[in-house]
């Protein structure tokens, strides 16, 4: 067992779920003798984890899989994703997207995610189909899609969204303005007051690329980060996505601000948008989670990738190879995440009283023998195949990497579908 904090490997332990709470954890042979009439499920060769936890990702956007690849973010937005979007997402396009988006994270041991797209209601019920949690970011723009006309509509039907969401035990709200390019001042003050007003975080994109800076210099004199700033956006309520682009004072500003980061490797990667300088954000005390980005632009919700490119990049870009051990990178999908959603003292380690989100990775295979120290095989080894079971508040949503709540073979017909209305078809 890998409880992620404290930072050590439990070997021949035992954690006793009672409801969706962990009732406790101990060995094996004392878990037998206290609780000899438990149903117990034998995981002789697995790690048993925290589930992982997505930061950053736009989940419905999987079924724009691969429909726009090898561009730069601007293009790749106005050209294509957006266009695609104004002709297709609805709430039965984002429901079916939601779904597909939740048992691939599923199949990898993700738990939860913190998403930012149209249409909330619609990705709820996909996730509470699917048995998983999530975190819904209530979108705010100026222009206007098929979910809203203005950000005036945006915020309305945020607060609704948020009225019918408040008490459910597996889907909850941020509040999430897109990015300072696609935001106004006003809307971002009313952005900062509904989070403030409703304790709920605040998600957005920033800095992502360099256009986007050298833009608000010439139509605001001033970069996005400072711009944020004055506005009050830049708090501890924030999940700033990316932050590739930071100059020194910038970093300083997200440490003694405490804003979380979510940092998207393979996504910033593939959209050429530059290397986020995430090993000297950690020194600093900034807390760094990990996200996907959506699959319109990564191509994979897979975390263990991420977890893995994320801890090998941070060592080159800092030109230390200690920097992000395996440790710490997993701490980044796990505790991490939990913490900047809020949600640090129910989820994010394996612990007495934390709700009962777990993963077990088989590491028998080939491919991950022989096994030193399980940390690092979990980082720099295994992948999302090796997760063979996976538990959302007690509940066993996927059982022998079989997902007990989804007809996989339905989605995959209904992705089909779409893919031929993407594609301009019937």
């Amino acid at each position: 067992m890998v409880p992620v904090e404290p930072d050590t490997v439990l070997e021949s332990h035992a954690v006793v779920i009672r409801g969706i709470t962990i009732d406790a954890v101990l060995p094996v042979a004392d878990a037998q003798a206290r609780f000899p009439h438990a149903v117990r499920v034998p995981l002789p060769s697995h790690a048993l984890i925290p589930g992982l936890i997505n930061l950053h990702t736009h989940a419905a956007m999987s079924l724009l899989r691969g429909s726009a690849d090898d561009l730069p973010l601007r293009v790749w937005l106005s050209e294509h994703i957006w266009p695609a979007e104004s002709r297709l997402v609805s709430n039965a396009f984002v429901h079916d997207g939601t779904l597909l988006a939740a048992a691939e994270m599923l199949r990898g041991g993700v738990t939860c995610f913190h998403d930012m797209y149209f249409f909330p209601l619609a990705a709820a019920d996909a996730a509470r189909q699917a048995g998983m949690r999530a975190v819904l970011g209530v979108t705010i723009l100026e222009f206007p899609t098929p979910y809203a006309a203005n950000a005036s509509e945006y915020l309305g039907l945020g607060r609704a969204v948020l009225d019918q969401l408040t008490g459910d035990p597996l889907v909850s709200c941020s509040v999430a303005p897109h990015a300072p390019y696609t935001v106004s001042d006003a809307s971002f003050t009313a952005a900062v007051q509904f989070a403030d007003d409703a304790d709920l975080p605040l998600h957005l994109h920033v800095h992502e690329t360099d256009d986007e800076i050298h833009e608000s210099l010439a139509a605001h004199g001033m970069r996005p980060l400072a711009r944020l700033n004055a506005l009050g956006v830049v708090s501890a309520r924030l999940v700033a996505a990316h932050c590739v682009h930071l100059d020194d004072g910038e970093r300083d500003l997200l440490a003694s601000a405490g804003v979380h980061v979510a940092h998207c490797p393979a996504a910033n990667f593939k959209l050429a948008s530059g290397i986020a300088p995430i090993a000297d954000l950690c020194a600093r005390g900034v807390n760094v989670g990990i996200g996907t980005d959506g699959a319109a632009s990564n191509n994979r919700l897979d975390l263990w990738s991420e977890l893995r490119l994320a801890s090998l990049v941070a060592k080159v870009a800092a030109n230390r190879a200690e920097a992000v051990p395996a440790a710490q990178a997993l701490a980044m999908v796990t505790i991490h995440p939990a913490r900047a959603l809020g949600m640090g003292d129910r989820l994010g380690s394996i612990a007495a009283g934390k709700e009962a989100d777990l993963a077990a990775v088989d590491l028998s295979a080939v491919e991950v023998q022989p096994c030193f120290d399980p940390r690092s095989h979990l980082v720099y080894a295994a992948g999302r195949e090796h997760v063979t079971d996976v538990w959302v508040r007690g509940e066993r949503v996927m059982a022998h990497r079989i997902l007990t709540n989804v007809d996989t073979a339905d989605l995959v017909a209904r992705a089909s579908t779409w893919a031929r209305k993407v594609s301009g078809g019937a």
